[in-house]
């Protein structure tokens, strides 16, 4: 048996401990959400976040994934409200077939917590991992620097200096 924290919710699985998280994320546990792309890392589509950081959960044995803290994209939102990043990728009009999007979102949600306002060169190296055959990569763009300015609240203006006598230090 195999103890799995899923979006919050510990799970208990019993299969082999080769078997690829995804399977056992799909199969066992019902969230489907995480697609099966090509079975070798390189297309992104069965990208979770283990411990935090993005993950290809096709290729992740689940045994060594034991207790860890698992995110899909299932637990992305809270209590009914779509994340901010969910939100952006609905404003931009990013889904096509949509295949790849449970994936890009989840390398885009790294992306975010790694670097709170990324450039488009910081976009376009992390999301070229993730492969998108619609060709939707500019509105990807978008819907993360949108992402970036709703989740990173603004800095308050600078203030003006006080009128009135200088403030002296020292002697």
């Amino acid at each position: 048996m195999i103890e799995l924290t899923v979006n919050g919710q510990t799970r208990t699985v019993d299969v082999p401990p080769e078997t690829p998280l995804l399977w056992v994320l799909r199969e066992e546990l019902g969230l489907n959400g995480t697609k099966f792309g090509c079975g070798i890392a390189q297309c992104g589509a069965c990208t979770v976040h283990l411990n935090g950081e993005p993950v290809r959960s096709c290729v992740t044995p689940v045994g060594e994934v034991d207790k860890k803290p698992i995110l899909t994209i299932e637990g992305v939102a809270t209590g009914g409200t779509l994340h901010p990043l969910q939100q952006a990728w609905i404003d931009e009009g990013v889904p096509q077939c949509g295949y790849c999007q449970s994936g890009q979102i989840m390398s885009a949600l790294g992306l975010l917590k790694r670097v709170p306002k990324p450039t488009d060169e910081d976009i376009d190296a992390v999301l070229s991992a993730n492969i998108c055959r619609c060709g939707t990569y500019c509105r990807i763009r978008k819907a993360v620097h949108r992402a970036a300015d709703n989740m990173t609240p603004e800095a308050p203006p600078p203030k003006k200096p006080a009128e009135g006598p200088a403030v002296k230090v020292g002697k």
